[in-house]
């Protein structure tokens, strides 16, 4: 399939509030200026349509550590999770905020702060220049008290997979995904404080803003890692919403640079997560195999969603933009499917 590449800058929707441009980009080029979208006649009912969020993860040699802030229009969630790859566990708390009050998201991906802020916790983003700090007090997170400071740093060389895709004739979704950056800091779990070293650690951003539809479903494919010869590597693969035909998501990710891939095709099975599963098109040719089911539910009676998140081992190959087989050996990642009423 062609893809097209965008690569002047503009903003992300017109005056009508359609989009200005379509397919995918290697950095944040449009500016969200979601004020200017039209798709309800009585405008005031448009927020509970708008769905934005700031999703940080890092990847550590003995486990995952995630925070994320989201306002989904009729409320706002905050939550965080500590996976630990050795035992196969997880530790998950989640805060709903009605009507997202409080919670403070930036208009564009490279500028401001994300946070909120409750009585038993604060989430703060920051970015200023090519640093990101993500800062984290949750007060009771499974019976103990959880402390964050994480520093991410993002080279202005450093790709990204950024998209722009319609969905349906009135609704859209922009987002930007980075995969591989360095991060420094620490994770303090009751008495246990982890060093983030970015020798053997990398971070990830899911940065998302779109309209959507209120049924929504969607698989998301991630890892960020390290080869045999020390390059780091990252992978970026999806499906499920939205016209793909101008881009899709999926990238392999090596020193920085995107290299882009077309449509995958993937085989799970829904009534058995914990299968094996396969990721396969001209270029790609990947096994997952998980070794835990992270299942997140919510249900609000307007928002109603649940996640299988499945963490586990990447084997196979992906032959970047020159060719050549990039060779795919127990990269730790995870494969997720999503079901939304939102």
């Amino acid at each position: 399939m062609t893809q097209h590449e965008i690569v002047e800058s503009s903003a992300l929707v017109d005056s009508d509030g359609g989009l200005r441009q379509v397919g995918w980009a290697r950095q944040p080029l449009l500016d969200c200026n979601l004020e200017d979208v039209r798709f309800y006649r009585i405008r005031p009912l448009q927020r509970f349509r708008i769905k934005r969020w700031d999703y940080y993860g890092v990847s550590q040699p003995d486990g995952y550590f995630s925070a994320t802030i989201a306002d989904l229009g009729y409320a706002g969630q905050v939550f965080v999770y500590r996976v630990d790859y050795e035992h196969a566990t997880y530790v998950e708390d989640t805060m709903t905020i009605p009507l997202g009050r409080g919670v403070e998201l930036p208009r564009n991906s490279d500028q401001s702060r994300s946070s909120w802020s409750g009585r038993r916790a604060r989430l703060l983003f920051d970015v200023v220049d090519d640093q990101r700090s993500v800062e984290v007090r949750w007060d009771d997170f499974g019976g103990r008290p959880l402390e964050a400071d994480l520093t991410y740093a993002v080279e202005p060389d450093h790709e990204s997979t950024v998209i722009v895709i319609p969905i349906g004739e009135r609704r859209f979704y922009y987002n930007r995904k980075i995969n591989c950056i360095p991060v420094t800091g620490t994770i303090r779990i009751g008495d246990t404080t982890t060093a983030v070293d970015p020798a053997t650690s990398s971070g990830n951003l899911d940065w998302g803003r779109g309209v959507w539809e209120y049924s929504s479903r969607w698989v998301w494919a991630s890892a960020s890692g390290f080869l045999a010869d020390g390059r780091r590597v990252g992978l970026n693969l999806g499906f499920g919403f939205g016209d793909t035909s101008a881009a899709t998501e999926n990238t392999l990710l090596l020193d920085r640079r995107i290299h882009k891939l077309g449509e995958v095709n993937f085989e799970y099975d829904t009534a058995n997560f914990m299968r094996a599963w396969r990721m396969r098109s001209e270029r790609v040719e990947l096994t997952f195999t998980p070794f835990l089911d992270r299942t997140a539910k919510t249900n609000l009676l307007v928002i109603r969603s649940e996640v299988h998140q499945m963490f586990g081992h990447y084997s196979g190959t992906v032959a970047d933009d020159d060719g050549n087989d990039v060779q795919i050996d127990g990269l730790v990642g995870w494969a997720e499917e999503h079901q939304a009423r939102w």
